[in-house]
């Protein structure tokens, strides 16, 4: 679909899963960085920096590329839930979101040489309460060591405790595609 070669700075599955979808022609160089959160940062601002963070990362290896890379993180009642350390920070972090909404935000770099495009999309999500079981099966069985927040839309949580979502399920997921495909003809 989309003419150029992009290279995604990430090493994220569910990211090039989505951009394959999206027919995005791309190649994976992930950024190998420490995602510094800088606390004086809005939630806004701390995805926006550490997609900047990452992008500086591989920028010297692609500086005629399109580099495409992204942070996404979930925040609720003004704190931002990372990945969790073990089990009990997952359930912790589930019980928080039981019964209640919170925000997906995904900050976005898009940059080529000179061209810079920066911008983040943010999506509300609603649970409804869960269950203990429910929240020590998927732990148990989906492992979500990886994901902001502890848990990722598409696996058995996000199906049987979201309610519903306002705006782009693609942004939970890991990567809103199509505000991403409008800004790359940018390019």
């Amino acid at each position: 679909m989309f003419n150029k070669k992009i290279i995604l700075g990430s090493a994220s599955p569910r990211r090039a899963e989505i951009l394959k979808m999206a027919g995005v022609d791309f190649e994976v160089h992930a950024a190998d960085v420490e995602e510094i959160v800088k606390p004086t940062l809005s939630p806004e601002e701390v995805t926006i920096d550490i997609a900047q963070q990452k992008m500086q990362a591989i920028q010297e290896h692609h500086r005629n590329e399109i580099i495409l890379t992204s942070d996404t993180v979930v925040v609720i009642e003004n704190d931002i839930l990372g990945k969790p350390k073990n089990a009990d920070d997952a359930k912790k972090m589930l019980q928080r979101l039981s019964g209640k909404q919170h925000s997906v935000i995904t900050g976005v770099v898009l940059s080529q040489a000179d061209k810079v495009k920066v911008f983040s999309v943010m999506t509300k999500v609603f649970f409804k309460k869960l269950a203990e079981q429910d929240i020590d099966y998927y732990i148990k069985n989906y492992k979500p060591f990886d994901k902001a927040g502890s848990y990722a839309i598409q696996e058995f949580i996000g199906a049987i405790g979201i309610e519903k979502i306002e705006g782009d399920y693609y942004n939970v997921v890991g990567l809103p595609v199509s505000r991403v495909v409008e800004e790359l003809s940018w390019f």
